[in-house]
């Protein structure tokens, strides 16, 4: 792709550019593709952001984008902590104290996910550290994809809920120990403090500059209104802040973004929402995102072995989330059929497990062999895995997809027509 655009470089003036070009003809491909498949297949709009991205990976449009670096790592650092910090807005801590089932829940899920894929690996022949990190990246899912297709499903109910709940657990169990294995993979470790100082320091700066966060976001809305255009873009330009001081500074962007959302959850516990103005903003980002995300997957070669690697990964992360949802459901809230629909919600991966993959990207020996198997994961999870959730939601009954679907016939039809409410 980038080959056959080169002619454009004799008449495109400089402040153009060819990528910016390209990009923003893609976006808006990406854009037009989400819609006709929600509109046609009815199906969420990542899946048509996830094709488009695939087949502009297959045709080398980001052959030269991985290892992710600079603007790149930047851009998809500051997606994930927008989506994050939302996230973590819907974590009330208060909660735990009155249903503890769905935190041992969420940890049993996480633990059984990392086991089930460590093993296999390890069967499979891979080394210790590959196998580790290959666990880490398959415990998380995605929370931007499922938050997308609760938007475009109008999905509302227990399952979703959860799905949401337990996903932000996930990723905070990963991203905690994602930062802390990559900060001494490559240190010299002597003594134990050698291990625990890196550790601690990761942890600490991202909770420190998670807290900053949520306290100057908690004093704009106290004298700002919620709904002024003006705080959405305070709201906007700090968590881009964050994303690019905490990982300069050692820590996690990520980490601290979701942190951020929690603490302010904390000592705001009143419900809040995006800013309506976010919106459109927020959601070109997240998009770019998903554009990114399967453009960089479908660099990875594909053969045999690469194949049952896969295959077998997403198998054990499957049973893995299947039987921790499953093993501590009793008490938790949800019926037994509700805990099955959960687990399907939660197969999607996405940027934040390629965020986790760039992160072990860093090391030369580690990083190509992790990647081989992760980024071919990471692809077809963002796609299928959308397919996979929305055909939970819709199985646990949650979605009004079919009621929306109608909503020109209603239009249409006399009011003496229109079914009653309720």
């Amino acid at each position: 792709m980038i080959d056959s655009m080169a002619i454009w470089s004799g008449w495109l003036r400089y402040s153009a550019g060819i990528p910016g070009v390209q990009w923003s003809l893609l976006l808006a491909l990406a854009a037009a593709s989400g819609y006709l498949v929600q509109r046609y297949l009815a199906l969420p709009k990542v899946v048509g952001y996830s094709v488009v991205g695939t087949i502009a990976g297959l045709a080398g449009f980001a052959r030269d984008l991985w290892p992710l670096q600079g603007l790149t790592l930047y851009v998809l650092e500051l997606g994930v902590a927008l989506v994050l910090f939302e996230a973590g807005g819907r974590i009330a801590l208060r909660w735990f104290r009155h249903n503890p089932q769905v935190l041992l829940q969420s940890i049993l899920e996480a633990a059984l996910t990392y086991a089930f894929i460590y093993y296999l690996m390890r069967w499979l022949g891979m080394v210790a550290t590959v196998a580790e990190a290959l666990a880490a990246i398959g415990m998380v899912s995605s929370p931007a994809v499922l938050s997308r297709i609760r938007l475009d499903t109008r999905a509302t109910g227990p399952v979703t809920e959860r799905a949401l709940a337990l996903t932000t657990l996930g990723v905070l169990y990963a991203l905690t120990l994602v930062s802390a294995r990559v900060q001494v993979m490559h240190r010299p470790r002597d003594t134990f403090l050698d291990t625990l100082l890196p550790i601690v320091s990761v942890l600490g700066l991202s909770i420190l500059v998670g807290a900053v966060l949520a306290l100057v976001l908690r004093l704009a809305l106290r004298i700002m209104s919620p709904t002024s255009e003006n705080t959405s873009m305070v709201l906007l330009m700090l968590i881009a802040a964050t994303a690019a001081l905490a990982g300069h500074f050692g820590g996690s962007a990520a980490l601290a973004a979701l942190l951020g959302g929690m603490f302010l959850k904390h000592f705001n516990p009143r419900p809040w929402a995006w800013p309506r103005q976010l919106g459109t903003a927020g959601s070109l980002i997240i998009m770019l995102t998903f554009v990114l995300v399967s453009a960089v997957a479908a660099q990875a070669p594909w053969n045999p072995a690469v194949a049952a690697l896969v295959l077998g990964l997403l198998a054990a992360r499957l049973a893995g989330k299947v039987l921790g949802v499953g093993l501590a459901n009793w008490r938790s809230g949800l019926r037994w059929h509700q805990a099955v629909w959960t687990a399907g919600a939660m197969q999607p991966m996405s940027s934040v497990a390629l965020l986790l993959v760039a992160q072990f990207a860093s090391s030369i020996t580690l990083g190509p062999q992790i990647a081989s198997v992760a980024l071919p994961a990471i692809l077809l999870m963002e796609s299928l895995g959308a397919i996979a959730a929305t055909l939970a939601i819709y199985r646990a009954g949650e979605s009004s997809a079919a009621l929306l679907q109608r909503a020109p016939d209603l239009v249409a039809s006399p009011a003496s027509e229109r079914p009653p409410r309720g």
